[in-house]
């Protein structure tokens, strides 16, 4: 090994990239609603792992819902009233889906649209 591949090896693994609140938000949103489609194609299979994927769902909901309602928030109050509108949703709709009354799918639709919205978003930064 010369000393070009040594010093790969010493210092590839300690970069890291740059990631942005944005990033962040898009990532958890990306492996959130990956839960919620692998788990909602087969309900009576992996009612645990549903309820789960919805749990989280609704963890982040209202991590979002918290930070929006936070004064020091900088977002146009329209859009802190739509995302505290949208916790709800999530929120109420979740039941129904643990119940056996509705599917994912309107909830997959939403993190996907937060999530197009995020990359868009990020683009511009």
């Amino acid at each position: 090994m010369n000393a070009v591949d040594m010093a790969k090896k010493a210092y590839g693994s300690n970069v890291t990239a740059v990631r942005t609140p944005r990033s962040i938000e898009y990532a958890a949103f990306a492996r959130i609603t990956q839960k919620l489609r692998a788990a909602s194609s087969d309900k009576v299979e992996s009612f645990s792992a549903l309820a789960n994927a919805l749990h989280e769902n609704r963890r982040l909901w209202t991590i979002l819902a918290v930070d929006a309602a936070d004064k020091d928030n900088a977002l146009p109050q329209s859009l802190k009233g739509q995302i505290v509108y949208l916790r709800q949703f999530v929120n109420l709709h979740s039941s129904k889906i643990l119940r056996g009354d509705a599917n994912a799918d309107p909830l997959i639709d939403i993190n996907t649209a937060m999530m197009r919205g995020l990359g868009q978003e990020a683009r511009k930064e």
